[in-house]
């Protein structure tokens, strides 16, 4: 009698680089509270996230030049980084 085998398939494991930095992308950023912040500039996700925007707005403000007044943005070294003073202005936060 002939015994016969089966052949188990193998799964290969497969990393998507690409899926795990959109991934990293949307999950939340931790941010400290405006009143603790003490520097005086933010980046723009920073900015955005008190500002209740999404970044692209922002970076499209910027652009545009139609951002809130005392909310110019400055660059440091390429990127955009928003006056924390102002960010406080706009809130109406003293």
């Amino acid at each position: 009698m002939q015994s016969t085998t089966t052949v188990q398939p193998q799964v290969l494991a497969v990393h998507n680089h690409s899926a795990d930095t959109r991934r990293a992308a949307t999950e939340p950023q931790q941010f400290p509270p405006l009143e603790l912040v003490n520097r005086p500039t933010v980046p723009t996700e920073q900015a955005a996230h008190y500002l209740l925007r999404r970044p692209q707005t922002l970076r499209g403000w910027a652009c545009a030049e139609t951002f809130p007044d005392g909310l110019r943005p400055v660059r440091i070294n390429g990127r955009l980084c928003w006056p924390v003073a102002g960010i406080r202005a706009a809130l109406g936060v003293a």
